[in-house]
């Protein structure tokens, strides 16, 4: 396993120890953390209009625009925006280029996408559950023919039905060429929910009678209905986060609050090998302690906003509720937007005193970061890290400065109106520091300032070019990742298309397996109630 993989692996075994383990990584500054009444109801439009596009020259990233595809006509003639909602031309250039990144970077010959670009890299089956919900919005959005996105859907379908799985589930990295187990990876539930989900969406969107498409549909019921989710049940009946062939199950389960909603969700609606709606009672029995109230805000927390953006991609939760959100007077959509603003107003408070944190730069999720150094920044000594979960919840904080476009971007559905000036904000005021061929890079911290490692980011990047413009322009970005991720463009294209149009959301609703599991899990309402 490379360099980078290897921090990741690390970063993510820490993270998910840490906090389905129980461990609380408070820091300094953080008010009290207290169950008490439920936040005020959201009161901003569902669209709220954005500032102007127009930036300056010296902000406007050095690579050229495509023209815009705002409204553009929809290809497939089903699936018509239901509301024209106020759109600024920025997010869509945003969404053709993290599109690119999908379509570019895949494997043609198997479909695999890497972990992340440029730095060479195993595949992500994550990023390939990604990047099968990408291909149909670049058909929606005339960035390929239906033609050229399901002969792609069906070259990654074909490798998948034949590639090594355990028990239907697939490991967590693979060979970009050969699709073998990548280094020590292990089997991975979450990574194998993320990778059907993208397979289900699919599915559901190629639905005519055209040989290939009905082979899409064939396909997806096949690798679905053969994935065990009861094997995944060592200790029933909550579902254990991952398997390898020397140690077997972890002996950690998946609790909290967090992205695993979308595992039980699918486990739930098998055909095959479903889990009992026991498991979801038991697992939302472990919600409570991450219950409370963090910057005015009352809500069911997780950290890192990636946890509140997962599942939300495929899922339309504005209106259902299961039995847990019943009890409390709200559903899962209104949670994510609590959420959202706690980072936002945790930025504004910017108890750790971090260089531009503020009303329009914030945003912490797993992702990328300076390294597991301390420097002296801000007058003291602070500690980095390399690829963390960062993010502020009830119990937990973990922040060093690092922010990560994916966490505010793909909250843009839940509260458009402090998102769509956050996103400007970054973009007009970084550039090209952080912005390239395919969107936002994974992070960037302007508060880490060893000059060994920002001149090793900006000579791998550019030979010093980039550097030397951003001096001249009077950028101070600091620390900026050479990277994009897979896992964290995936949610921003999708947010931003279903802040568009619903359209991932409105195929969804369609899915028998997503109905299944969310009628077993307990839900009811909204668009639950309508009939199929």
């Amino acid at each position: 396993m490379n360099k980078s993989m290897a921090a990741r692996a690390a970063g993510l075994r820490h993270t998910l120890l840490s906090m389905l383990g129980g461990a609380a990584l408070l820091c300094a500054g953080v008010p009290a953390l207290a169950a008490g009444a439920a936040a005020p109801p959201a009161t901003a439009p569902a669209a709220a209009a954005s500032p102007a596009a127009a930036s300056s020259p010296e902000a406007t990233p050095a690579v050229s625009a495509r023209p815009p595809a705002t409204l553009a006509p929809e290809a497939s003639g089903a699936l018509a925006e239901p509301q024209a909602v106020l759109f600024d031309p920025f997010l869509s250039e945003l969404e053709e280029r993290t599109f690119r990144y999908f379509w570019e970077t895949a494997n043609p010959k198997n479909g695999l996408i890497p972990d992340r670009y440029p730095t060479p890299s195993f595949a992500s089956i994550a990023a390939v559950g990604f990047g099968l919900t990408a291909y149909p919005i670049g058909v929606e959005r005339q960035y390929i023919t239906r033609a050229e996105a399901r002969e792609r859907v069906l070259t990654t379908l074909r490798f998948f039905v034949r590639a090594p799985n355990e028990h239907g589930f697939y490991y967590h990295f693979m060979d970009m060429n050969t699709g073998a187990r990548a280094g020590d990876s292990e089997v991975s539930t979450v990574d194998t929910a993320l990778l059907l989900a993208g397979m289900l969406f699919c599915q559901s969107y190629f639905d005519t009678q055209h040989p290939h498409e009905v082979q899409i549909r064939k396909l997806v019921d096949e690798i679905y209905r053969r994935v065990d989710w009861t094997w995944a049940q060592p200790r029933p009946p909550a579902v254990a986060l991952a398997w390898t062939p020397e140690g077997g199950f972890t002996g950690i389960d998946w609790q909290g609050y967090n992205e695993a909603m979308l595992v039980y969700l699918l486990a739930l609606g098998s055909p095959t090998h479903p889990i009992s709606p026991q498991a979801w009672t038991a697992w939302t029995s472990t919600y409570d302690k991450h219950w409370g109230t963090l910057y005015d805000q009352t809500y069911l927390s997780f950290a890192p906003l990636f946890g509140h953006q997962y599942t939300h991609v495929w899922v339309d939760f504005r209106g259902i509720r299961d039995a847990y959100m019943r009890a409390h007077g709200m559903d899962y959509f209104e949670n994510s937007r609590r959420a959202t603003y706690t980072q936002r107003r945790y930025a504004i408070a910017n108890p750790r005193h971090w260089k531009d944190y503020g009303k329009n730069v914030w945003g912490m999720s797993a992702s990328d970061g300076p390294g597991d150094v301390s420097e002296p920044c801000l007058g003291k000594e602070c500690s980095f890290f390399t690829y963390a979960a960062r993010g502020v919840g009830v119990g937990r904080v973990v922040d060093d400065g690092t922010i990560a476009p994916t966490a505010a971007i793909s909250s843009l559905p839940f509260a458009p109106e402090i998102v769509l000036p956050a996103t400007l904000e970054m973009y007009h005021r970084f550039g090209s520091s952080i912005y390239s061929s395919y969107g936002f890079l994974d992070a960037f911290n302007p508060s880490f300032r060893s000059p060994a490692a920002m001149g090793a980011v900006r000579v791998s990047d550019d030979g010093g070019q980039k550097e030397a413009a951003d001096q001249a322009a009077g950028k101070d970005t600091g620390w900026v990742d050479l990277d994009y991720v897979g896992i964290d463009q995936g949610p921003i294209l999708a947010m931003i298309e279903n802040y568009r149009s619903d359209l991932i959301w409105r195929v969804m609703r369609n899915d028998p397996y997503i109905r299944q599991g969310l009628e077993r899990a307990g839900f009811s309402g909204g668009w639950l109630s309508q009939l199929q």
